[in-house]
C-alpha cells in the first residue's frame, strides 16, 4: 500500500485475534504500530511476531478517558505522530435481550460505544493540526442486519457506524478521513468463549457456515487488507464509508 512506511498506526485490542491480524499487516507495511491493549502478555506476543518491525504494547483501558489520552501521548512521544487510529477493541456475551441486565449492558456500551468515542476524542485533534489522518473502526454486520442475542452490542456498533459518518463529514475538510469494516462471524479467541465446547457449540457453528456463501468462517487475516488499504494514500478519496467483509453472508 502506498504512504504506510514509516506512519504511526495505532491498534486497539491488538494484542489477540482480529487486532494482532491488523498489528501485523500494519507493521508489515512499514508502520511503526502502537498497541493498546488491556493484556500486556498478549500483546507481547504479537510483538514478538512482529520480528524486527516496530511494535509496542500500551496497557490501556479503552473506556477509561484520562487513561487513552495518558497513552496518546505516550505514543506521540515514543514512536512519533499518529497517522492512523484503528478501533477493534470490543467485547460482548450474547444472551437475549430480555434476560439481560442493566450492568451487563453498561459493560456492553462503555467497550463497544465509550471506548472508540474516547480514542477519537484524544485522537483527531492531533490529526485535524496536522492536516491529515485516517481513522478505521471496527463494527459488525450485526450493526447492518441485527443479530438475535447480540441486541446491545449491535445497537452499540450501529452507532459506531452512524458516528464516523457523522464525523467524517465534520473533518473532511481537514484530510481526516474515516471509515469503517463490518466483519462477520470470525475464528477468534472471543468467539470460542461465545461458543465454548460440546456438540451444541459445533451445531451453532455449522448453522453459521451454512448461512455463508463462501462456506467458512472468518480468520483474522481476512481484514487486514482493507483495514492496510483504508489507512493509506490509496484510500485518499474514501470517508464515511460502511464496508462489509463477510463472506458474502450479507450482501447490502
Amino acid at each position: 500500500m502506498r504512504g504506510l512506511q514509516g506512519k504511526v498506526a495505532v491498534v486497539t485490542g491488538g494484542g489477540q485475534g482480529i487486532g494482532r491480524a491488523l498489528v501485523l499487516r500494519l507493521a508489515a507495511e512499514g508502520c511503526r504500530v502502537a498497541i493498546f491493549d488491556m493484556n500486556p502478555a498478549a500483546g507481547a506476543e504479537t510483538e514478538a511476531l512482529a520480528g524486527d518491525a516496530i511494535v509496542k504494547t500500551y496497557q490501556v483501558d479503552v473506556t477509561d478517558y484520562d487513561g487513552v489520552k495518558a497513552a496518546v501521548d505516550a505514543v506521540e512521544a515514543d514512536l512519533g505522530p499518529i497517522w492512523a487510529l484503528v478501533n477493534n477493541a470490543g467485547w460482548d456475551l450474547p444472551k437475549p435481550f430480555l434476560m439481560t441486565d442493566k450492568p451487563l449492558w453498561d459493560k456492553i456500551i462503555a467497550i463497544n460505544l465509550y471506548g472508540p468515542l474516547n480514542t477519537h476524542h484524544c485522537v483527531a485533534p492531533l490529526m485535524v493540526a496536522r492536516g491529515g489522518g485516517r481513522i478505521i473502526n471496527i463494527a459488525s454486520d450485526a450493526a447492518r442486519v441485527g443479530t438475535s442475542t447480540e441486541a446491545v452490542y449491535s445497537a452499540c456498533k450501529g452507532g459506531i457506524i452512524s458516528f464516523t459518518k457523522s464525523v467524517a463529514r465534520e473533518l473532511a475538510s481537514k484530510n481526516v478521513l474515516l471509515n469503517i469494516v463490518c466483519p462477520g462471524p470470525t475464528n477468534t479467541p472471543m468467539m470460542a468463549s461465545v461458543l465454548g465446547e460440546g456438540e451444541g457449540a459445533v451445531k451453532w457453528k455449522d448453522a453459521m457456515v451454512r448461512g455463508i456463501p463462501l462456506k467458512r468462517m472468518g480468520e483474522p487475516e481476512d481484514y487486514a487488507g482493507i483495514v492496510a488499504f483504508l489507512a493509506s494514500d490509496d484510500a485518499a478519496f474514501m470517508t464515511g464509508q460502511t464496508i462489509s467483509v463477510a463472506g458474502g453472508m450479507n450482501m447490502i
